[in-house]
């Protein structure tokens, strides 16, 4: 055993876990009407109902002392510091860094990096209020209209997503089509709706070198020269966020177009650094500010809040408990709000490269389960699929459902029958539906009792299956930049209380590496093929299908 299955602690939720698992939380409600109440937080304009969790007062208690054991406060200091956290590659993680409105310096390797930040949020908003204005132009005068914003992982997922979900806080007159995939299908669909003189394009990788998005901006600029447009030219349609001023300047870009980047900020958490000036593009800089500002407010909150009204914390420790002590192997996220739809797939990066580990910090194995595999869609459409196996599968699916309260311009019917569709969902989880009530329900249909019998079986839900309901006002940018960073910040307690390092990510690295080596062999046909016999096989039949 380790550290940390043989502490106090965790031996106590296991007997909890093994003493509550013969109960219902139907039962739990009928006894206590201010169950909902007790078990709802808010904070930075998020409400959070966890009452219709497998929970109880002494539950919550044995979860925030186990958060307490492992020191989950002090290493969350550490992180905000500027500390050293990411041990294997010696880095400080400081995404927080990027959103800090307090005024307060923050120290790597003893120098304030607030002052490179905010030059750099300056060198941003000069840069969207020149294109928004229609002061920056293309080579031949024309306004640019159309961005291309070419990354991948972070450097996609986080401004795309964050786009979509501020779709009605958008500006008007540019539109921003995000390209990620290597496929040539997208990014030659993308280039074929646009008009090379009012088009400017955005790479971002840190390293300049990232192969995917490396050949969609040369893609991206043989168009461009195919299409008219020079050498000198690509100064005024290209540029680039990124670390690697050198490769940027000579691949035609101007320097004072390159945004900066810092080892200490990782791609899944970037968004808040200079990636997201797609973002800022999308919907104005006044509005990605808010985004910012939303974002600082949790981390406020996450800083200071005590373990039981703390939103992140709360996730976190409910997350512990139903992969450690349950045996959860995943955990869905269903947004009741169709530009918010792109989110799950967001966390799913966020969390899944984070604690997707086997070695906790004392280099030795775990001995228990870490990083649930994270999926989900937008609510409704879920409910006429994968929801039957959350209300009836023989595996336990925790859920996170989201709604915002009010939506702007949109028809009060049709919200209505989101938000009854959301409610009425977590209620069906929680409470199920018993053979009795089945029985009663089919007993005025003239069914002879074996059908009877038989169909009430089959209509017959256990409920007692976790949910949380996340509501907030809207989604507005603040509103969401607290939500994204609530989720950072609950991948970060959970990494903590797991002994796992929640910032690098070697799986990756090697699946990036091996891709290279598979790449020289795929253009040099005449190389000897060195590989196992499976990968030898597959390029052997790429060669013949493409000689």
């Amino acid at each position: 055993m380790t550290a940390l299955t043989s502490s106090p602690a965790w031996q106590n939720l296991e007997n909890l876990a093994t003493k509550i698992k013969t109960q219902h939380m139907r039962d739990w409600f009928a006894a206590d009407p201010q169950r909902a109440e007790n078990f709802t937080q808010a904070a930075c304009g998020i409400e959070l109902d966890f009452s219709k969790n497998i929970i109880t007062d002494e539950v919550m208690q044995a979860l925030q002392t186990l958060a307490t054991e492992c020191q989950v406060s002090e290493k969350s200091q550490a992180m905000f510091a500027g500390e050293i956290i990411n041990h294997s590659e010696k880095r400080a993680v400081l995404h927080t860094a990027l959103r800090n409105f307090s005024g307060k310096p923050v120290l790597v390797d003893g120098e304030d990096v607030m002052p490179e930040v905010l030059a750099c949020q300056q060198k941003i908003q000069d840069f969207v209020s020149s294109v928004h204005s229609g002061q920056r132009k293309g080579y031949t005068g024309k306004p640019l209209k159309q961005i291309i914003a070419i990354g991948i992982g972070g450097s996609f997922l986080g401004p795309k997503i964050m786009s979509e979900a501020l779709k009605p806080y958008g500006f008007e007159g540019v539109k921003v089509h995000y390209v990620a995939n290597v496929d040539g299908c997208h990014i030659q669909d993308v280039l074929a709706s646009v008009d090379h003189q009012e088009t400017l394009v955005v790479m971002s990788s840190k390293s300049f070198t990232t192969q995917e998005t490396l050949q969609n901006t040369l893609t991206a600029k043989a168009w461009f020269l195919a299409a008219g447009g020079t050498q000198h030219d690509i100064a005024k349609h290209f540029i680039a966020v990124s670390s690697n001023i050198k490769a940027a300047t000579e691949f035609g870009m101007a320097e004072n177009n390159i945004f900066p980047l810092w080892d200490w900020v990782g791609g899944r958490y970037s968004l808040w650094s200079a990636i997201g000036l797609p973002i800022a593009l999308t919907i104005g800089y006044d509005n990605y500010r808010e985004l910012l500002q939303g974002a600082f407010e949790m981390d406020e909150h996450f800083q200071n809040a005590p373990i039981e009204q703390n939103l992140p914390m709360i996730l976190a420790l409910l997350g512990v408990w139903y992969v450690n002590f349950f045996g959860a192997q995943s955990h869905v996220l269903l947004p009741y709000y169709h530009y918010l739809r792109g989110l799950p797939a967001y966390v799913q990066q966020l969390d899944m490269e984070s604690n997707g580990k086997r070695i906790a910090g004392s280099n030795t194995q775990v001995d228990y389960a870490t990083g649930p595999i994270i999926w989900g869609s937008e609510g409704t459409n879920g409910q006429h699929s994968f929801h039957q196996l959350i209300h009836q599968g023989t595996v336990l699916v925790p859920a996170d459902f989201m709604l915002p309260l009010k939506v702007p311009n949109q028809d009060d019917k049709h919200h209505a029958m989101l938000a009854s569709n959301c409610f009425g969902q977590t209620q069906a989880l929680m409470q199920g539906k018993t053979f009795e009530e089945c029985k009663a329900d089919l007993a005025s249909k003239g069914l002879d009792n074996a059908t009877l019998e038989s169909l009430a079986t089959h209509k017959t839900m256990p409920g007692n299956k976790p949910s949380n309901t996340l509501l907030f006002n809207q989604v507005d940018p603040k509103t969401l930049g607290a939500l994204v960073a609530m989720y950072e910040h609950k991948v970060f307690v959970q990494g903590s209380i797991w002994g796992v390092n929640s910032f690098d990510q070697w799986g990756v690295e090697l699946g990036k590496e091996l891709g290279n080596q598979v790449l020289d062999k795929l253009f040099n046909t005449e190389a000897n093929l060195n590989f196992d016999a499976s990968t030898n096989q597959l390029i052997s039949k790429f060669r013949r299908a493409n000689e």
